[in-house]
């Protein structure tokens, strides 16, 4: 696929904005299906639509593609770290239209839990995982804001396609709700796709806010690509950091998984119309996409540790307000405030990983902490089903969620300080013939 330059088009502008600007729309398509999960739910348990299927089913393929979306996180860096970032884009978008086509012939549940649950998992990672990774390589400065627009758009596909899926379902049925978003959508990112750049090497420029100064490095690809990542993650496996990393991400998404799932449905018990339950999960995806924009620029300027551990604190707090509330306007408080730490706990591992690793090849470390993340949401949501099971009310489930959070606001507390990096001399372990003529320029924040 040969890439377009959009620069002939957009005069004056550093290539670095036009490539966050496909990121995001990159980022806004390929969430159409993932976001929409609770509808799909209730569109599939029905007992008198077209499935009629039992929530255990289709929870499973729910909570699969939470796992396998985190278990594909590190093959993706990896894809990206070693062979290109655009060929890996290239072949989630090809995953993603074909996985999509396969889900509207969905018959049987079986088909559901493999289509759904696992094949997609791998496209979504691929838009996950690398597409952050592209994103650092041309900001030296900014990346926080570069971070913060791409974050956000998560938050705000929740708000623009769970409706869309539900005008889709009852007006053109099943296969038409996959078969729309998911052929247009990757068509239009392999359109995308055509305009997007590795890196800034690739058309002579420096990353935006880099020295004018420093030579034009371009990111080694091939063997020494592979050599490069290799050597890096050896050295970063055998650091506490990079393992608590992935711990944090763990606590804070199994903390916020049980909350995300089980909000409406809570809602629904205090007496309250299903459809209040789901305003009052909109308004909370609504609030986390300005908090998902705020924290990375707060990480990247006053450092991502204290952000972090806000965060998570904001996480954690709000659920004490579950307990009492009864009235529609206690939820929508809730959802407002809990909103703002929900957003913000996800938002910073990009710009923490530039801190402590600098311009490093991250994205296979990336890929560990969502792997983390997506383990975080499926226990999370399978623990606060059988709590409420088990208990028959959601209190118990409300504190598990309160501890988890807690727990990772306590294993950010123990990370060493951002102003400093944890490997700078990692390069020294790589065969001389590699080496770096110069030292790897730090990130300007």
């Amino acid at each position: 696929m040969k890439p377009v330059n959009l620069l002939s088009y957009v005069k004056g502008m550093h290539y670095a904005w036009v490539t966050l600007g496909i990121a995001v729309a990159i980022r806004l398509i390929s969430s159409v299906e993932r976001t929409a999960s609770g509808v799909l739910l209730a569109y599939m348990v029905d007992p008198v639509g077209e499935f009629g299927w039992s929530r255990s089913v289709v929870g499973l393929a729910l909570s699969l593609q939470w796992i396998f979306s985190g278990v594909f996180g590190p093959p993706a860096g990896w894809l990206g770290d070693r062979y290109g970032l655009r060929l890996t884009m290239a072949l989630g978008a090809l995953m993603f239209l074909g996985t999509s086509v396969l889900i509207g012939l969905v018959t049987a549940p079986w088909q559901f839990i493999l289509y759904f649950g696992i094949l997609m998992s791998a496209a979504l990672a691929i838009f996950q995982v690398p597409l952050v990774s592209a994103v650092t390589l041309w900001f030296h400065r900014h990346l926080g804001v570069a971070m913060g627009l791409l974050q956000s758009a998560q938050g705000l596909a929740n708000v623009m396609f769970a409706p869309l899926m539900v005008v889709l379902l009852t007006n053109w049925g099943w296969r038409w709700a996959f078969w729309g978003p998911g052929v247009v959508g990757g068509l239009v990112l392999l359109l995308l796709i055509r305009f997007f750049r590795n890196e800034p090497a690739e058309m002579g420029l420096r990353p935006l806010g880099a020295d004018p100064k420093a030579p034009i490095q371009p990111v080694q690809s091939g063997p020494r690509a592979r050599l490069r990542t290799t050597v890096f993650l050896q050295q970063a496996r055998r650091t506490f950091t990079f393992w608590n990393l992935i711990g944090i991400h763990y606590w804070g998404c199994a903390g916020h998984a049980i909350i995300v799932v089980y909000l409406a449905d809570i809602v629904r018990t205090q007496g309250l119309s299903l459809a209040t339950g789901a305003l009052v999960v909109s308004t909370m995806f609504g609030v986390s996409s300005f908090t998902r924009f705020a924290v990375p620029i707060l990480a990247d300027r006053a450092g991502s540790k204290g952000a972090m551990a806000l965060c998570f604190f904001l996480q954690a707090l709000p659920i004490a307000l579950l307990f009492w509330a009864h009235e529609a306007w206690h939820f929508y408080l809730f959802a407002v405030l809990f909103g703002i730490g929900f957003g913000g706990e996800m938002s910073a591992f990009p710009i923490i990983n530039r801190q402590y690793y600098g311009n490093a090849p991250t994205g296979t470390i990336y890929g560990w902490q969502m792997l983390g993340a997506g383990i975080g949401m499926a226990s999370g949501s399978f623990l606060g089903g059988v709590l409420r099971d088990l208990t028959g009310d959601y209190t118990l489930a409300l504190v598990s969620s309160f501890v988890l959070s807690l727990m990772g606001a306590t294993a950010i507390l123990i990370l060493p300080s951002t102003a400093h990096q944890q490997i700078p001399e990692w390069e020294a372990a790589l065969p001389p013939q590699i080496r770096p003529t110069t030292p790897a320029q730090p990130a300007t924040l």
